[in-house]
């Protein structure tokens, strides 16, 4: 996630508090969004951004989850991502998402 995303991310929590925060990963591949990922739960891990050292705990979701695709309009999911689940590993994306969240997320539902 870069530096400007974090601050974004920061900024919401900041605004709306972290327990009213949920963010959506888009990576293609189950390690960048698993990255992505902690840094918005545990701090970035590169300690390189304004995340570096901030356990956010937030609530965290790749666009292919069913947690998501199942409150999002069909129709726009169907035009906008199912196209990428064809090339996408889903399973191993899902897998890694739910390993961050079990370990890092404070505001599990």
């Amino acid at each position: 996630m870069d530096l400007e995303n974090q601050k974004r991310v920061k900024d919401a929590v900041e605004l709306y508090g972290a327990e009213n925060v949920v963010v959506i990963i888009g990576a293609s591949e189950a390690e960048a969004a698993g990255l992505a990922a902690e840094t918005v739960t545990a701090g970035d891990p590169t300690f390189a951004g304004p995340l570096a050292g901030v356990e956010l705990g937030l609530r965290v979701y790749h666009a292919c989850e069913p947690e998501f695709k199942d409150e999002v309009n069909s129709d726009l999911y169907e035009e906008q991502i199912s196209m990428m689940e064809m090339v996408l590993d889903v399973d191993e994306i899902i897998s890694e998402m739910q390993t961050i969240r079990n370990e890092f997320c404070k505001f599990n539902d």
